[in-house]
């Protein structure tokens, strides 16, 4: 890079702008900075355009252009069944958090509106995911997904925490300004609970110590990001991303919670015929409004983490009725998705209704709630999709109960070619 230039004058060099090439001559100012490098007046205008026009971009698309909370929540009902409570909450938690980005000179009185995140709980396969991945959709923010399993604390084997925000940097774009305003959800973050109450003589790298550094980030601070991911280490070039704007949802199981609720809430009888548990094993649904952030603690949840974590949500598990909407009704449902596809080669796919009962029963027998849906009509399509690329004209294929329960080859038939 030119900074000074010979002139074969008495000093033999003069000043130079380090990014235009114009010299002290020309510019009407020049900056210097450290090692002999300078900067004219017309780059510097120029970069506070570059800059003003990335806030002003990120100003318009979220004033006056929020969705409201119930816009938020009819777009979710597009693509998730059930789960109304959830969707409510979280409709209102991420309108509330966008709204204090677009209006920052609302905030009077030196009143400070601090940002909402947001705790999901629930079964595997209810849809937290989905929730998160469809909100960042509908605002067109960036948005990233995560898993805390593979967190450890700074200087053990495993992934430093800052390593979460690179993945959202890089789905931004290496865009900075719109990665400040995305949104992260952390998987498996029950995973990261303290192994126990009782102090170990070992640390626990992956546990209490993951949640200690992910403190700072949550809250909001100006994290230290490797462009590389890995380890930081001394002399690294680092990129810094204000976090205080990021929308983080954190997501788990919490497989084992029911029972620290019910040992605070339940009165077990003692004796025989005792039916406390099952009480509120058939409640399920009442125990966990009935959570209290003891009850985290008791999880191994350390209380720091859970005061970041203000707006906690638990998603109901999904019931007969519900799986069957959900490969039927949603606007991306497997069924769909698979006549969609079948379409292309000719083929007309239809799944009786007995055929959606027994794909129902099946995930529930598997308990792999939504998520193992996929999976069981794949396996039922698998031989199908491998015959009919193959096969010449137009076909009918029909699903029944028999070809999901017993794996009988599916009804197919020939169609006449329209004239």
């Amino acid at each position: 890079m030119a900074r000074l230039r010979n002139t074969n004058g008495n000093n033999g060099f003069e000043r130079v702008c380090s990014f235009c090439g114009r010299s002290a001559d020309m510019a009407r100012r020049l900056v210097a900075g450290p090692n002999d490098v300078f900067i004219c007046n017309e780059c510097v205008e120029v970069c506070r355009h570059i800059l003003e026009d990335e806030d002003q971009d990120m100003t318009a698309q979220f004033s006056g252009n929020i969705p409201t909370p119930h816009e938020l929540k009819a777009y979710l009902d597009l693509f998730i069944i059930g789960q109304e409570e959830a969707k409510k909450a979280l409709s209102v938690a991420v309108y509330n958090h966008y709204k204090r980005i677009a209006n920052p000179a609302r905030q009077q009185d030196d009143v400070e509106i601090e940002k909402s995140n947001v705790l999901l709980i629930g079964p595997t396969g209810t849809g937290k995911t989905l929730l998160a991945k469809t909100l960042a959709k509908k605002l067109k923010v960036p948005f990233a997904i995560v898993d805390a399993t593979t967190l450890t604390e700074a200087g053990y084997v495993g992934e430093d925490v800052e390593n979460i925000l690179l993945k959202l940097i890089q789905n931004a774009g290496g865009n900075i300004a719109q990665a400040e305003r995305g949104i992260i959800y952390i998987d498996e973050i029950d995973k990261i609970a303290r192994k126990g109450e009782n102090v170990s003589i070992t640390r626990d790298v992956s546990g209490e110590g993951v949640q200690q550094a992910l403190l700072k980030i949550i809250e909001g601070t100006v994290a230290s990001v490797p462009p590389q991911g890995g380890r930081k280490h001394p002399n690294q070039d680092l990129i810094r991303l204000d976090t205080t704007n990021i929308l983080f949802i954190c997501g788990g199981a919490f497989v084992g919670l029911d029972s620290h609720i019910a040992r605070r809430v339940v009165q077990h009888p003692m004796g025989f015929g005792s039916e406390g548990r099952s009480t509120w094993e058939r409640n399920l649904k009442e125990l966990y409004r009935s959570l209290h952030p003891d009850d985290l603690i008791h999880f191994g949840m350390i209380p720091e983490f859970i005061g970041r974590l203000p707006i906690t949500v638990c998603l109901e598990e999904l019931s007969r009725d519900d799986l069957r909407r959900i490969i039927t009704e949603p606007k991306n449902a497997i069924v769909k998705q698979y006549q969609a596809s079948l379409a292309i080669d000719n083929v007309q796919l239809e799944f009786t209704g007995d055929a959606i009962d027994a794909i129902a029963d099946t995930a529930i027998k598997q308990k792999t709630g939504a998520r193992g849906l996929r999976a069981i009509v794949e396996r039922l399509m698998t031989d199908i999709m491998f015959d009919i690329p193959s096969l010449e004209g137009r076909r009918r294929v029909v699903i029944t109960r028999d070809v999901v329960e017993q794996s009988q080859p599916p009804e197919m038939y020939s169609l006449q070619m329209s004239a």
